[in-house]
Order: structure tokens, then sequence, then C-alpha cells
């Protein structure tokens, strides 16, 4: 019994030693990508000026806590907050990097043995001789009492086990990166959805004091043809004037009660439950820290999603490698066995039996061959997608800060064009007091400077949400560090 003992003992260490030897395919190397010294695109003046803007320091690319708190907004805070917290699809996500974590210990399991235990009683029934007096023939019931206790195990002679494992690792590092980019991207929509509906508060806001306006035109042009200095024409295209912009005004509501519907279920609330309080737009976008192209490599979460995809799939080819070369199987049972239930459990009754099994595949017309060369291809692809994402994220950032310079640049002639149209009004509503020009020369200033205060208004909007999306496709708040490790997540189970 004891060289038995001896003998597993030594083909155990045995097998340990070769698992921790041996692992054939390729070690995971970062796939290099074309990165550019600084982005093609300056920020908007602002930025220079209120945040000493220097594209050669990687650190200043980051944003300091919360990104959202940038905008200095109570109520958009609150309901940020509301979306790492309530909103359904970030807790879909958050369920699935759970899951992704369990799969590890499920990975981690084929490292060590099993073992199992089948206790058991049976009767068996034979038929001897005949009976004394020779009538009938004996029939004899034996039972038999069994409480064996079987210990297979493979040894991962050529890391195939330990690559799985590291596969399930990058599995929850890729289901953890992929819940950061979740999180932004609806923290972002809702931004962008706030911005939009104060948008549409402000124009309602310009709107309304210009029906107050026009309606005092209205009275000023009947109050003329009252006194027969004024033509029908020109009260009928007073009228006119005020009840489009009525109209205008009234249309503005269907776009803010969906925007409204849309932020209450990204803070996972029916629309019933949320209302959102008016409030006109007044401060221009805050400085946004852009950094240098290179630190975008560790501030976007999907970038780092895509990254941990491409090493997940290096191990894969290392797991089709590994199927070329032989197994190894040891397997074991002890226990008891007896015909009688006082000896059942008894060192007389123990039985046991232990054998090592190699096996290797000669032949399987070219299945093994074929897995390789689709995990090197599926390695080839990730490695693509991963390229394709980071050209993308500088493409996103490249557009955000050309639109913010761009738009930065509008403001100027647009207040300009607001103050012009404003100053043309008062001329051509002055010369018609005067009776000389007419009704229709006051209705064109009215028109375009209303044109102009429109302009402005949605401008503004405009920048704010760029704004946003500037921030988005920086990475908000995240960076790589806040990943966990491979370590951290193995030792978590």
């Amino acid at each position: 019994m004891n060289q038995i003992y001896r003998a597993l003992r030594i083909v155990l260490l045995a097998g340990a030693a070769l698992t921790a030897g041996c692992m054939v395919g390729p070690s995971y190397k970062r796939a290099s990508v074309p990165t550019p010294p600084a982005y093609k695109e300056q920020p908007p003046p602002e930025f220079k000026e209120t945040d000493g803007w220097k594209p050669a320091q990687p650190n200043d690319g980051a944003v300091k806590g919360k990104w959202w708190e940038i905008f200095n907004d109570s109520e958009l805070n609150m309901l940020e907050e509301q979306v790492g917290i309530s909103n359904q699809n970030v807790l879909q996500a958050e369920a699935l990097d759970r899951e992704a974590r369990d799969a590890i210990r499920i990975a981690q399991s084929a490292l060590r043995p099993t073992i199992s235990v089948a206790p058991a009683i049976t009767e068996s029934r034979t038929t001897g001789g005949a009976s004394p007096s020779g009538t009938r023939a004996v029939s004899l019931l034996y039972p038999t009492y069994s409480f064996p206790l079987d210990v297979s195990w493979a040894p991962d002679l050529w890391g195939s086990v330990r690559r799985n494992v590291t596969v399930a690792t990058s599995n929850a590092q890729i289901s953890a990166a992929q819940l950061e980019n979740i999180r932004l991207l609806y923290q972002s929509e809702l931004a962008q959805d706030y911005f939009n509906l104060h948008g549409l508060d402000s124009e309602y806001d310009l709107l309304d004091h210009t029906v107050k306006s026009y309606q005092e035109y209205l009275t000023l042009t009947r109050n003329r043809f009252a006194g027969g200095v004024a033509s029908d024409l020109d009260v009928a295209q007073a009228e006119s004037q005020l009840e489009t912009t009525q109209s205008d005004m009234i249309d503005l509501g269907v776009a803010r009660t969906q925007l409204e519907h849309a932020i209450a279920v990204l803070t996972g609330k029916p629309p019933a439950e949320l209302s959102v309080a008016v409030a006109v737009l007044h401060s221009v976008p805050p400085p946004v820290p852009v950094g240098v192209p290179s630190a975008l490599l560790e501030r976007r979460p999907d970038i780092a999603q895509s990254e941990r995809q491409m090493a997940a799939s290096n191990e894969l080819i290392g797991i089709a490698k590994a199927a070329f070369y032989p197994s190894l199987s040891l397997s074991g049972a002890a226990g008891f066995s007896s015909s009688g239930f006082t000896t059942w459990i008894s060192w007389p009754s123990r039985i046991f039996s232990i054998g090592p099994t190699l096996s290797q595949t000669v032949f399987d017309a070219g299945r093994r061959r074929a897995a390789l060369n689709e995990a090197l291809d599926a390695y080839d692809a990730t490695i693509a997608a991963y390229r394709q994402t980071v050209l993308t994220a500088f493409q996103q950032v490249e557009d955000n800060l050309a639109a913010l310079r761009i738009l930065s640049d509008e403001a100027v002639p647009v207040q300009q064009a607001v103050s012009s149209s404003g100053r043309a009004l008062s001329i051509s509503t002055a010369q018609y007091k005067a009776g000389t020009t007419s009704y229709l020369t006051v209705i064109t200033a009215q028109a375009t400077a209303l044109n102009a205060q429109r302009t402005a208004v949605n401008l503004l909007t405009r920048r704010l949400v760029a704004t946003v999306a500037l921030i988005q496709a920086l990475g908000g708040d995240w960076d790589a560090s806040q990943l966990p490790t491979q370590q951290e997540l193995r030792e978590m189970h």
C-alpha cells in the first residue's frame, strides 16, 4: 500500500513539474498603432486662454473628478448620478461583468483534481443446487456495500488550461471595460439630451419675449389703422408674424417632452416620474483638458476593451497549438466494499486502483490544423479591430475639437449679427412710426433679428453638446489604471 502511495506521489509531482515548465504558443505582445505627436485640430481659443493648454504634457489630458461636474450644474450632477445607479443598460452590463468574473473560477477549477463519491448498496441473486427436499433449486441473495472515492486529474502539460484561465481573466477585463464604456455612453447621452432640452428652453424664452414684442407691434398697427395712417395690410402682416411665432413656440414642446422622457429613461425612471425644470442657457462651454494623442490609448474604455480582446485571442492560438501534443490524465479510486454492513467501513474492506493514461490523436482529417488557422485568423481580425478602434477614437477627438473651434469662431459674427439686426429693427420701427417706410420693412427687420437670435441660441446649445461629445471621445474621467489586473481578478476567486 505504501508503495502505491509513493508511486502516486511521484506521478503527481512529475505532472506538476511538467505543468509548471511547459507552455506552447506565442507570448502576447500589444500590437502597435500609428500615433501622431499632436492633434491636427487645435482647441478653441478659450481653452488655451483659461486652461493653459500644453499639447506636450500628457498628464494635462485628464478630467479631474466626475467629468460632468465641470459644467457646474447641480441638476445635471444629480441626474448623472442616477445613470450609474438605476440605468437598466448599466445594470445589465454590471451583471454581465459579474458573470465574466465568475467564469474565472470555472476555468481555474480545471487546474485541480476532481474528486467524486458514489456510495451504493446492491444485491445480487444466485441459484445453487436443489433444496434438501430435492423439490426446487436454492436461490440466494448477496448484498454488496460499496463506498468508492474517485480522483481524476489531467496535468496541464502544454499550458492550455492556464491559457484558458488567462482567456477568462481577459474576458473579465473586457467586460469591465465594456461596463465603463456603457456608463460613459449613457452619461454622455444624458448630458447631450440635457443641454438640448435647455437649448429648447432658451429658444422658447426667446420666442416668448418675441411674441410679447410682436403683440405690441400688432397693437401699434391696429391703432395706426384706426387712425387712418396705416392699411389693413399692415394689420394682417403683423397678425401673421405674431401667429407664426406663436406656432413655432408651441411646436418646441414636442421636442422638449421627448427629451425629458429620454432623460427619465436614462435615469431608470418611467417618464411620468421625472420633470426637468425649465432653465435658460447662459454659460459658454467650460475648457476641457485634451492632452496628447498617445494618452488616448489609456483613457478610452473601448480601446482597453479591444486590446483585451486581442490578448484573449492570442491565448486561443496557444490552446489550438496544445492540441497537437499528447495529453496525460491521472485517475485513482479508493474506498470500501463489503458484503456485510457491519464490516463495510473497515480496513480489511478497502479497495483501490491507480493509473495514468497518455493519449495522442494520430489522425483527425486536418481538424486541429484548421482550428489553429482559425485561431490565427481570429487574432489577425482582433488586431485590425483594435487599430480601427484607435483610429476612430482619434477621428472623434479631431471632429469635436474642430467643431468646438469652428463654432467658437462662428459665435463672434453671430453676436455681431444679433446686435446689428437689433439696431436695424429699432431704426425701421422709428421710420415706420414716422411714416417714412412701410410695415414690410419692419417685418423684414423683425424676421432678421429673430433668426439671428435663434441662431445664437442654437449655436450655444451646439457648443455645449460638442463639449460633451469631446469629453466622451477623450474617455471621460476614466483611464486604464482603473481596469482590474489579471492578478487581482484571479485572487478574487
